[in-house]
């Protein structure tokens, strides 16, 4: 089992740095940012963009995976940020995530003016990201033609870091992003049911989409990864809440779990003492 923290991109740098090095020391494995415009109730608060933030983040630290959790279509063009990527690659020295999503809806979609896709057209439009941004990645020079995006011969010299491309983790839950994830995907990442109280219920509908995957997988080997707080309950209230959701994961099937870092009040509200309390546990998670 491997472990991941996300950072969520609310902080100044002199804030944020710290919390970046001290992921590495604490032995996560991962370490994630959101990527988003500005996100729910936030929105109105301090926010910085994911690819700088990254890059300082690759400035100071050398072992730990970095990644977007996950990069939108809805503001993001896959010409533009195959160079992003192609740079924080480089300068993290191959180790670059590429969590992707289909963008969903509120103030992303919606500050930029443009009218709000319908569930079928954002998964759509994902597809059309998916399939260019992986040819970007891949290729030295690409053009194509699609409903949402266009490349009139796109250059990706010298190309990343990492051969092919660095892994690519798609976020899905419904059919068709299954079906995206495990066409596309070297992970999948899954949140398992929205909007659900009972903790219980929520980790039967993560064994639920799991199963999903699994056939739409069919046999293909892909990291499976699980947002542990789109639980009702946060994964680092304690710590043993934290072990126990990390072996239910693992019963699962998952390779990969992500936690966040605790905040002071509202999203992901909890105490940081606990947080270094399940880092000193690490090693035994694991294993286990």
């Amino acid at each position: 089992m491997r472990i991941g923290i996300v950072i969520l991109p609310d902080e100044r740098w002199s804030v944020a740095g710290r919390r970046w090095r001290r992921a590495e020391e604490y032995g996560f494995d991962h370490a994630w940012t959101y990527d988003h415009l500005g996100w729910r109730d936030l929105v109105d608060g301090p926010w910085f963009d994911a690819v700088p933030t990254l890059t300082a983040a690759a400035m100071v630290t050398r072992r730990i995976r970095l990644g977007t959790f996950v990069a939108s279509p809805n503001f993001r063009h896959p010409v533009h940020f195959a160079r992003e990527l192609t740079a924080l690659d480089d300068i993290s020295e191959g180790r670059l995530l590429i969590g992707a999503g289909a963008g969903g809806t509120g103030f992303d979609s919606a500050v930029l003016g443009a009218a709000e896709l319908t569930p079928r057209a954002r998964v759509d439009r994902f597809a059309e990201f998916l399939a260019l941004l992986t040819q970007l990645l891949e290729k030295d020079r690409i053009t194509f033609t699609g409903t949402y995006y266009s490349a009139v011969d796109a250059r990706s010299t010298p190309g990343p870091v990492q051969h092919p491309r660095p892994p690519l983790v798609v976020a899905a839950n419904g059919p068709r992003t299954l079906r995206l994830a495990a066409r596309y995907g070297d992970g999948w990442v899954t949140t398992g049911a929205r909007g659900v109280d009972d903790e219980d219920a929520w980790w039967r509908s993560v064994a639920e989409v799991s199963a999903r995957f699994t056939e739409a997988a069919n046999g293909r080997a892909v990291d499976r990864y699980l947002n542990l707080d789109s639980s009702p309950v946060f994964s680092l209230s304690s710590a043993d809440a934290f072990t126990e959701a990390v072996g239910r994961a693992a019963e699962l099937g998952f390779t990969d779990v992500l936690t966040h870092w605790p905040r002071r009040s509202s999203w992901y509200a909890g105490d940081e003492k606990v947080l270094e309390t399940v880092a000193s546990m690490l090693p035994k998670l694991r294993a286990s």
